[in-house]
């Protein structure tokens, strides 16, 4: 009985006829290159995965080129090929995009500023398709009431936000200190008028 399972079904779960060896690495390879390749011409957005139809993409995108990496072999080892293709792929690009940050900086591309010196960037939101709703929920997330509260507002190559808060000028500081030395101080008049008998 072993034998045969190992005859019939494993050894075709394992090898099966699949596709040859070279193929097998090449798919990978072209699809990871498409990918970067139309990551990068439809925007930072798809990586910052914003509202549900970003997510939506980014899940049904793996499912279809699933197809394309592997091909019709379903076999655990034309999966492996697969995979290490892939991440062999990966690690090539970041070596070669380390030793090169002009490339590097040209196939990423650059940063988007979105809010500066608290002012929001209307030409950075529409480069990068994004509203005022959508930043705002940004700004939630990263614990800010509203927007502004917000100094620099930065969107990352890589999809991430880099967000800054706005920092008091140092009148407004004072101010707040006295405020709050005068409301300390109410205080402790009124717990003495309270103690005396």
């Amino acid at each position: 009985m072993s034998e045969l399972l190992w005859d019939g079904t494993l050894s075709h779960l394992l090898a099966g006829p699949g596709l040859p060896l070279a193929e097998k690495i090449l798919r990978p390879v072209i699809v990871y290159a498409a990918l970067v390749v139309l990551l990068r011409v439809f925007g930072k957005r798809e990586l910052a995965q914003l509202n549900p139809f970003d997510l939506v993409v980014l899940l049904s995108l793996s499912n279809t080129v699933q197809n394309a990496i592997i091909g019709e072999d379903n076999t655990v080892s034309g999966g492996l090929v697969g995979a290490v293709a892939l991440l062999a792929a990966n690690y090539v690009v970041v070596r070669f995009m380390f030793k090169h940050r002009r490339l590097d900086q040209l196939l990423e591309g650059e940063p988007t500023t979105l809010i500066e010196n608290g002012k929001v960037c209307n030409e950075g939101l529409s480069r990068e398709l994004l509203t005022a709703a959508e930043l705002q929920t940004v700004a939630h997330r990263q614990g800010f009431a509203r927007l502004d509260d917000v100094q620099t507002c930065v969107l990352e190559p890589g999809g991430t936000f880099f967000i800054e808060g706005r920092t008091p000028q140092p009148d407004e500081r004072r101010h707040r200190e006295l405020l709050e030395r005068i409301e300390e101080l109410s205080k402790q008049i009124e717990e003495m008028k309270g103690s005396k008998p």
